[in-house]
């Protein structure tokens, strides 16, 4: 088998995708939206954080494109936007 190597600016946007999603929080929030959208009241709810706290985590993850939003009239809804993080959720549960 063999591996390939990566040059240093697909090394670099890797370990900022894993930085992303290296927090509780921010993986509680991918939890939460591969159930489907939500908006920032929702998942504030659903945390038990207040909205600012909530909101600071999902623009880490949008910077990153691990989520996007869409207007829904006045409010913003969440979804996961990067099909790799379903698929590494996916690897995650399955080893607990």
């Amino acid at each position: 088998m063999s591996i390939a190597v990566l040059d240093e600016e697909k090394l670099e946007e890797l370990a900022e995708f894993f930085k992303a999603l290296s927090h509780p929080v921010r993986l509680k929030i991918i939890s939460i939206l591969i159930e489907g959208k939500q908006c920032v009241k929702n998942l504030g709810e659903l945390l038990g954080m207040s909205q600012p706290s909530v909101s600071q985590h999902l623009s880490i993850l949008r910077s990153r494109g691990i989520v996007g939003w869409k207007r829904e009239g006045s409010i913003i809804c969440y979804y996961i936007k990067d099909d790799r993080v379903l698929k590494l959720y996916e690897m995650l549960i399955k080893e607990e």
